[in-house]
């Protein structure tokens, strides 16, 4: 066998697999990974939830999102009774293509849709208690439900504008709380919480003990003109915050924001936001907005692909790197840290790791005590065996290497 010796001993080896279908994602690179249905399971809720042709919109749209890679579907139906029948047709595509379930909607009282009164926030907790108790169906483990998406945008008002910091906290923590109980009692693992909030509301609100009470994640809704100062503002929120990030929603082009994209413009900015995103370790997920129907579609309308939908897949569904870190011994190494950005794995026993890497990713790091760091570069070669060095050895050491050495020039020499 072929040895390459340099600082660093790692077999590697892409696995990946060879299918089409990418349904029930098992290899996430996020832990969320979302595509959001709000044009289609909002805003035409009360005009298609009688229209049994909409059906076959509903199961393309999801069948969509499962082909990508996504783990979540955000679907953004109200919560009033009305419309769980239509949230049911989104529920059931859903669980056919083995994807979880973002549940990113609220009561239409809250922001005034469909023209519903408006509701207190005493109201809206208590209907939140009773939506859940009374609709155990719609859920299941691994599921995600928002209590109040973007609550700033209704009910009492945006706190940067009541100045009530304090009693808005209160307020979605009460929230955090009653749905967190109410799934226990159901006996569903789904996480509650989740708030969908502007970035300068989540500045604003987001202190670390909220953040702490609320699970200890902070979701923004964040349309920003550049990859860089979005990736940035995932750092700065994580800091300030002292928690876990997820981009709520993020999605080009937004006119009054990004001006007008060609698809091929749209694609090479969600090219470079996922390449800087990916190297965030604060980065716990993505609700790209919108899958279809508005100005940061995905797909075309007759449900064709855009560029941009390839783009995530290749990062939605990250390629296996596979290895063994060994010494000048050939020796396996336990224990090594193998660092692909923001993915840190360790080997076992046998030295042997796996790691996700995505397109952005160009080397591998690998650090152990006692021996010398290392660098593989990801380029389309991939080396059978390279040696980890020590960094510093014992004469017995020394002796036992230079024999091995001899022993491997003779037996090249006999073959």
């Amino acid at each position: 066998m072929k040895k390459i010796i340099v600082y660093l001993s790692i077999c590697l080896s892409f696995l990946i697999s060879s299918k089409s279908v990418y349904a029930k994602n098992e290899n996430p690179y996020w832990q969320i990974q979302s595509i959001d249905t709000m044009k289609l399971s909002r805003d035409l809720a009360r005009e298609k939830i009688d229209d049994s042709e909409f059906e076959k919109t509903i199961a393309r749209e999801v069948e969509n999102i499962s082909d990508i890679g996504a783990t979540h579907v955000a679907i953004g139906t109200p919560y009033d009774d009305e419309f769980v029948p239509f949230m049911k047709k989104w529920v059931g595509e859903a669980r056919k293509n083995g994807l979880k379930i973002w549940f990113r909607g609220n009561f239409s009282g809250w922001e005034g849709w469909f023209g519903y009164s408006p509701i207190s926030p005493e109201d809206h907790t208590i209907k939140i208690e009773n939506f859940i108790l009374s609709n155990q169906d719609l859920f299941e483990d691994g599921d995600i439900f928002t209590p109040c998406t973007e609550c700033e945008n209704g009910g009492p008002g945006d706190p940067r504008d009541t100045k009530e910091v304090s009693k808005y906290r209160q307020f979605l923590i009460k929230e955090y709380e009653i749905s967190k109980s109410a799934f226990e009692k159901v006996d569903k693992e789904v996480t509650s919480g989740y708030f969908s909030m502007n970035a300068d509301v989540a500045r604003l609100v987001m202190d670390k003990d909220t953040t702490k009470s609320l699970g200890g994640v902070v979701v923004v809704d964040h349309y920003v003109k550049d990859p860089e100062r979005l990736s940035m503002d995932v750092v700065e929120i994580a800091e300030k915050s002292d928690g876990k990030v997820i981009l709520g929603e993020i999605g080009v082009p937004i006119p009054d924001i990004h001006g007008y994209m060609t698809a091929s413009q749209q694609a090479e900015w969600i090219k470079k936001a996922l390449s800087l995103l990916s190297n965030e370790p604060a980065l716990l997920g993505i609700n790209y907005w919108v899958a279809s129907g508005g100005t940061t579609s995905l797909w075309y309308d007759d449900s064709s692909e855009k560029p941009s939908v390839e783009i995530i897949r290749n990062y939605f569904i990250p390629k296996v790197l596979s290895g063994k870190v060994v010494d000048e011994l050939d020796k396996s190494i336990k224990e090594a840290e193998i660092i692909a950005s923001a993915k840190i794995v360790s080997t076992n026993s046998e030295g042997e790791f796996s790691i996700d890497v995505v397109p952005s990713i160009e080397k591998l790091v690998i650090k152990k005590d006692g021996f010398e760091e290392g660098t593989v570069w990801l380029n389309n070669r991939s080396p059978e065996i390279i040696i980890l060095k020590r960094s510093k050895g014992n004469i017995f050491f020394k002796i036992k290497l230079s024999i091995y050495q001899a022993i491997n020039i003779i037996k090249e020499l006999l073959q």
